[in-house]
């Protein structure tokens, strides 16, 4: 009877590990061909940077605001505006972006009082600085 038991136990797990390793062999093989996924990214949404080299200047004295840009090809223009009431209003004063995404562009200002600046090239545009005009 003991033997009888051994026998089935065995033959039991020799049918588990036959019937698994048949079950593996039967998978569907990978198709090393097949197309892989692609995963679409965003591209990188653009952004300025604006840091003014003054805080406060007398009136049409010339100073700097200068930044970074990502996101923009170099070569394109930025341009310095300056907030009027509600509204911001372009100045005549633009830089291109460098290969490494810096640019630097003078600034003579003659409205007396704050004046809140930013850069901008198309919708994208940077946080706003102050300047003060004496």
């Amino acid at each position: 009877m003991n033997r009888a038991l051994r026998y089935a136990t065995v033959g039991a797990i020799a049918v588990s590990l036959i019937a698994g390793g048949s079950a593996a062999a039967f998978a569907a093989p990978q198709d090393l061909h097949a197309a892989k996924p692609v995963v679409a990214t965003a591209p990188a949404a653009a952004s300025l940077t604006a840091k003014a080299s003054v805080n406060s200047v007398k009136a049409w004295q010339e100073f700097r605001i200068s930044g970074t840009a990502k996101g923009l090809k170099a070569g394109t223009k930025v341009t310095v505006q300056q907030k009027q009431g509600t509204k911001w209003v372009s100045l005549p004063a633009q830089t291109p972006v460098a290969k490494s995404g810096a640019y630097s562009v003078r600034v003579k200002l003659g409205i007396k009082g704050a004046n809140q600046l930013r850069m901008a090239a198309g919708k994208t545009v940077s946080p706003a600085v102050s300047v003060t005009v004496r």
